[in-house]
């Protein structure tokens, strides 16, 4: 799934997120961990709200999506905003090469509940670790089981203004732990329908511990990545707060313990 015809969209369907609260918190977790300024690898970009973000608090940023729609778009905006030094890279995070280490990492917008069944999201994130500098933070946000089973289940959401109509039509398969999307979009002016699927994975608390623990990763906080408060029952994103242990480098895939 490469988000072709998604990255279109992509805006639209996240007009209610609130970038400027997540960069926000996002900065003041790096500010407390004394990362003030430096490279950012922001990984699973999509268009770039956050990115932008993050270069104008001062970072320098590397910007990488699998989709080239995605970072097409995200052209279009620093060019607008004329935002330059961003380093923009087509790449999959399971195949991650940012020829060199970053100070932290952010992936936001549940990228890594797209990665895959569980022993690709412990590849994803051990080669996702291999670039974080010893020391450094690596932030990063998951769906959470709860939204799996509970808002996304078996349910439709619709979204339309004048151009476009996209339906959202979720799967929650229990076996697989795991939601399977398809995203219907309609373009008004000429009636023409197009579709997508892709699949996001549920992990639970207890797996993401255990993959960053692989992947050379200690988690110093998890909060709700909505409200950014503590944890509750009914929290549909996490955000994980996990430093690089100095000690280990690794990069290996997941082999299970």
């Amino acid at each position: 799934m490469a988000y072709e015809v998604f990255a279109g969209v992509y805006d639209a369907c996240n007009e209610d997120a609130d970038y400027d609260a997540l960069a926000a918190h996002l900065i003041a977790q790096l500010c407390d961990c004394g990362i003030r300024d430096g490279l950012i690898a922001d990984l699973g970009c999509g268009t770039g709200d956050l990115t932008l973000r993050l270069a104008k608090a001062g970072y320098e940023m590397i910007a990488v999506d699998r989709s080239e729609e995605m970072l097409c778009v995200l052209q279009d905006k620093m060019a607008e905003q004329e935002t330059g030094g961003i380093l923009l890279l087509q790449q999959d995070l399971c195949e991650l090469d940012l020829y060199g280490t970053v100070r932290a990492a952010v992936s936001t917008f549940d990228t890594f509940n797209h990665i895959g069944p569980f022993p690709r999201f412990c590849q994803a994130l051990a080669r996702c670790a291999l670039f974080v500098e010893p020391g450094g933070m690596f932030l990063f946000d998951l769906n959470t089981p709860y939204k799996q089973q509970n808002i996304l289940a078996d349910n439709s959401y619709t979204m339309e203004d004048e151009d476009i109509r996209v339906v959202w039509s979720n799967r929650y398969d229990p076996q697989r732990r795991a939601t399977d999307i398809c995203l219907a979009i309609t373009y008004c002016d000429d009636g023409e329908t197009y579709e997508e699927t892709f699949t996001e994975y549920a992990y639970t608390l207890q797996q993401v511990y255990e993959a960053c623990e692989q992947a050379g990763l200690e988690v110093e906080s998890v909060c709700d990545g909505e409200c950014f408060g503590p944890l509750a029952e009914d929290s549909q994103r996490y955000l994980i707060a996990a430093r690089k242990l100095a000690e280990r480098n690794c990069n290996r895939e997941y082999k299970g313990v």
